[in-house]
């Protein structure tokens, strides 16, 4: 079984399109694991719905789907992603907004347990600090926790009582021991902040004994076509400059 591992997809439908593009050419996949933050800051909400829902996939909920669906305060957010918001509920047709209710906030797939943000606060709290991943790690009940919402391709591990984390890259597969507990976060499809403006994402191939491998990948994608539709749709000018150089 072969998964295609994404998570913060935000609207941005050339990044997302290339992003499945990309995965085709690499052998394809058989499923999606979407892992939240669908919607915000792009301008194309009700395409990326669409997009994935055309795909055999299983998905959750992240802080932005929850804010434009009602479950979560836009004001909590900084000003451009508010408006992002407040923009993006005002255009969801009821089917899409429908969609996003139902995603959970937490599932499980085999050896995997998925979640947007941490295991702790599974929507909101960025898992980019030692003590936020102890924490998951001691929630968490399978060997592998997929999560999104940093924007930043990371794994954690766990060892001794410490967790210590790296970057992903992508020269080698990563290989999973389920006797190794690991966090990892693929990064973000469609607002990368890692400093590198491709669209981020992995993919998962299991090789029959709940273990497998992890490849990263990056690929290029028409930036300013989304950069365009954003300034078009009248959000904010940073939402669409930041996406030339990931930050």
């Amino acid at each position: 079984m072969r998964a295609l591992i994404l998570s913060d997809i935000h609207s941005n439908l050339p990044a997302f399109d290339a992003v499945l593009a990309d995965a085709e050419g690499r052998g394809g996949y058989d499923v999606v694991w979407f892992l939240g933050d669908l919607v915000g800051y792009g301008a194309d909400p009700g395409p990326c719905i669409a997009r994935l829902r055309e795909l055999p996939h299983v998905g959750i909920a992240g802080n932005h789907d929850h804010a434009v669906i009602g479950k979560l305060n836009p004001d909590l957010f900084n000003g451009a992603a508010r408006a992002a918001a407040l923009w993006t509920a005002q255009r969801l047709a009821d089917d899409e907004r429908e969609y996003l209710i139902a995603l959970p906030e937490v599932r499980w797939e085999g050896s995997f347990t998925h979640v947007h943000g941490s295991l702790r606060d599974p929507v909101m709290e960025y898992l980019i600090s030692e003590p936020a991943a102890l924490a998951t790690f001691a929630l968490l009940e399978t060997p592998f926790c997929l999560v999104g919402h940093s924007h930043y391709p990371l794994v954690w591990t766990e060892q001794d009582g410490r967790a210590e984390v790296f970057l992903l890259d992508t020269s080698e597969p990563v290989p999973l021991d389920r006797r190794q507990r690991v966090i990892v976060n693929p990064g973000s499809v469609g607002q990368p902040r890692d400093g590198d403006w491709r669209a981020s994402y992995l993919l998962y191939n299991d090789e029959g004994n709940g273990d497998g491998t992890l490849q990263h990948c990056r690929v290029e994608y028409d930036v300013a076509a989304a950069q365009k539709r954003i300034l078009d749709a009248g959000l904010p000018e940073s939402l669409a400059f930041r996406l030339s150089d990931g930050r």
